[in-house]
C-alpha cells in the first residue's frame, strides 16, 4: 500500500514537470512564431539561406560555406525546411526557433540538475522564453541560436559526466561538441570549458587531482568524437578558409601583452550596455546579484557557471576585432540561471508579503514582455541597441523592400524576360533577391558592385532583349537618374535614424 502510494506520488510529480514543460514550450512558440518574418531579411541571413538553396540544388556543393570560412551545419539543417515551406526566410528562421527550443529545454534540465529545484528550473526556462535577447535572435536565420543550444547541452552533459562517469555520456557529449564545432568557430570555448566541470567534485586538492585523472579518459573520448565530426569538413574544398577567416575576426593572442585595454575597455562597456538593454535592466540586475548569491550558497556550482559565462566574455572583449550582441548569445543562457536563482530567493524571502512579491514578479517580467510586444508587432519602435538597430533596421544590411521587389518581378516575369542588376556581389543584395526568386523563370539577377557612377554595359546592352531593372540603396547611388534615363518604379524606406533621416531601396527601370 505504502509503495503504491509512493509510486503514485512520483508519477504525479513527473506529470507536473511534464505539464510545466508543455506550458513553457507553448509560451516559447508564441513568442517565436508570431510575425516571424516581420523583420526584413538581414545580410547574413540572405547569404546563409542562399547557400542552403544552392546546396539543395547541387549536392556537390554541400561544403559551399567553407568558401567564406563558415561552418555549414546551420545551412545543412535549413535545406529540409526549404522543401517544406515556400517562404525561404520563414524556413531559415524556423531552424533557429527550434534550436532556441532546445536551449530552453536544456536550461530547464541544467537548473534542475544543479539546484534540484523545479521552481528555479521553471524561472530559468520562462526567462529564456521571454527575454528580448533570446526572442530577437531565436527569430533570425543565423547560426548563433544553434551554437547557444549546443553550448548549454554540452555544459549539462559535462556535469552529468563528472557525476556518473559513463562512457555513453562521454560519447554523446563528444557528438554534441562536434555539432557545435561545425556550427561556428566560438565553439572552441566549449572545448576549453568542459574540464572545468571537475570543480563540482572538489573537496580538497588531493581528491581533485585524483578525480581529474579519473576523468581524463572520458574527456579524451569527448575530444576524439568531436575531432572526428569536425574533420568531416575536410571532405570539402577550402577547409583552410576557416582559420584564415577567423583571423579577420580576432586579434592574435599577443594582443593582451601590447594592448591590454584596447579594445578590452570599449568592448566591456558595450557588453554591459547590450546585456542591460536586451535582457532589460531588472533581469540584468537580478543576474549580477544572482552570481554573488549562488557563489555564497553553492560555491562549486557558482564558480563553474561563472567560468562558463565570464571566460568567453572576457576573451571576446580582449580579442574580438568586431563585436556585436549576437556574438554573445551563447553566454546568455548561463546568465539567466543566475537571474532565476535570485528571483526565486527574493520571492521566498517575501512570500509572506504577497503584494510585494507580485510587484517583484511584474517588475522582472513585464519589461521584457513589453519589449517583446514591440519586437513582434513593430520592431522599428523597439529600443534596440544602436548598432543592432543600424544593422537590422536602418543600414544597407537591412533588407526592406527586397520581398516587395521580388513580388513585383514575379508578376512582370510572367510574359517577358527580365534582367535585374543589384548593388554588391553578395549579402543583402543580390543574395536576398535571389533567395526569393529562386527557380522563377525568365529572371536573371547579377551583382554590379557598389557606389555606381554610371550604368554598367551589362545592363544597357541588354535592353533590347530584356526588361532591365536596377535595384540599389540610395546612399550607394552616385549618379543622377535623369542623366542615365532611369525611371523610378518604387522606393522602399528603411527605419528612421536618430537624425530623422532614412535610407531607401530604389527600384529603377533601365531604358
Amino acid at each position: 500500500m505504502i509503495s503504491n502510494l509512493k509510486f503514485e506520488i512520483h508519477n504525479l510529480k513527473t506529470l507536473k514537470i511534464f505539464l510545466v514543460l508543455i506550458i513553457l514550450i507553448v509560451l516559447y512558440f508564441i513568442f517565436r512564431l508570431i510575425n516571424l518574418t516581420i523583420l526584413p531579411v538581414f545580410a547574413d541571413e540572405a547569404i546563409y539561406i542562399r547557400w542552403s538553396q544552392v546546396m539543395r540544388a547541387e549536392p556537390t556543393l554541400r561544403f559551399l560555406p567553407l568558401s567564406d570560412g563558415k561552418q555549414p551545419l546551420f545551412m545543412w539543417l535549413t535545406i529540409p525546411f526549404l522543401k517544406i515551406f515556400s517562404d525561404p526566410l520563414f524556413a531559415g528562421r524556423l531552424v533557429s526557433v527550434l534550436a532556441g527550443l532546445g536551449t530552453m529545454i536544456g536550461l530547464f534540465l541544467l537548473s534542475l540538475q544543479i539546484f534540484k529545484s523545479k521552481k528555479i528550473s521553471f524561472f530559468t526556462a520562462f526567462l529564456y522564453a521571454i527575454v528580448p535577447f533570446a526572442v530577437f535572435f531565436d527569430r533570425m536565420a543565423l547560426a548563433d541560436s544553434l551554437l547557444s543550444m549546443f553550448g548549454i547541452w554540452i555544459l549539462y552533459l559535462s556535469i552529468l559526466l563528472v557525476q556518473y562517469r559513463r562512457l555513453d555520456l562521454a560519447m554523446i557529449t563528444g557528438m554534441v561538441l562536434g555539432g557545435a564545432l561545425i556550427t561556428k568557430s566560438p565553439a572552441t570555448f566549449f572545448v576549453i570549458l568542459i574540464p572545468f566541470s571537475i570543480i563540482l567534485n572538489f573537496q580538497n586538492i588531493q581528491k581533485l587531482i585524483r578525480n581529474f585523472l579519473k576523468m581524463v579518459p572520458y574527456w579524451l573520448v569527448i575530444y576524439i568524437f568531436a575531432f572526428v565530426i569536425y574533420n568531416i569538413l575536410r571532405l570539402g574544398p577550402n577547409f583552410q578558409m576557416i582559420a584564415l577567416r577567423n583571423q579577420d575576426y580576432v586579434f592574435p593572442l599577443s594582443n593582451v601583452l601590447f594592448h591590454p585595454f584596447d579594445p578590452f575597455q570599449s568592448h566591456l562597456i558595450e557588453i554591459i550596455q547590450w546585456f542591460n538593454n536586451l535582457l532589460t535592466w531588472p533581469v540584468f540586475l537580478a543576474g549580477l546579484i544572482g552570481i554573488i548569491l549562488i557563489i555564497f550558497k553553492n560555491i562549486k556550482a557558482g564558480f563553474l557557471l561563472l567560468i562558463w559565462f565570464l571566460l568567453p566574455l572576457l576573451f571576446e572583449a580582449e580579442y574580438a576585432k568586431v563585436l556585436t550582441s549576437r556574438y554573445l548569445l551563447f553566454t546568455v543562457p548561463v546568465f539567466l540561471v543566475f537571474a532565476s536563482a535570485f528571483i526565486d530567493w527574493l520571492i521566498n524571502k517575501l512570500k509572506t508579503r504577497r503584494f510585494i512579491s507580485l510587484f517583484i514578479i511584474l517588475l522582472f517580467f513585464l519589461l521584457p514582455l513589453r519589449y517583446d510586444y514591440l519586437l513582434l508587432t513593430d520592431p522599428q519602435k523597439a529600443d534596440l541597441p544602436r548598432n543592432d538597430r543600424s544593422g537590422y533596421l536602418e543600414g544597407w544590411t537591412a533588407g526592406y523592400g527586397i520581398k516587395e521587389s521580388a513580388d513585383f518581378f514575379k508578376k512582370e516575369a510572367l510574359n517577358k524576360k527580365i534582367l535585374i542588376g543589384t548593388e554588391g556581389y553578395f549579402g543583402t543584395l543580390p543574395d536576398g533577391l535571389q533567395m526569393y526568386l529562386e527557380k522563377v523563370p525568365n529572371i536573371t539577377i547579377i551583382g554590379i558592385g557598389l557606389y555606381l557612377e554610371k550604368i554598367p554595359e551589362q545592363l544597357t546592352n541588354s535592353t533590347s532583349d530584356n526588361e532591365v531593372y536596377l535595384l540599389i540603396n540610395d546612399e550607394r547611388l552616385k549618379l543622377n537618374p535623369k542623366d542615365f534615363n532611369l525611371t523610378l518604379v518604387a522606393s522602399y524606406p528603411k527605419a528612421k535614424r536618430l537624425d530623422n533621416t532614412n535610407q531607401n531601396l530604389l527600384l529603377f527601370m533601365v531604358k
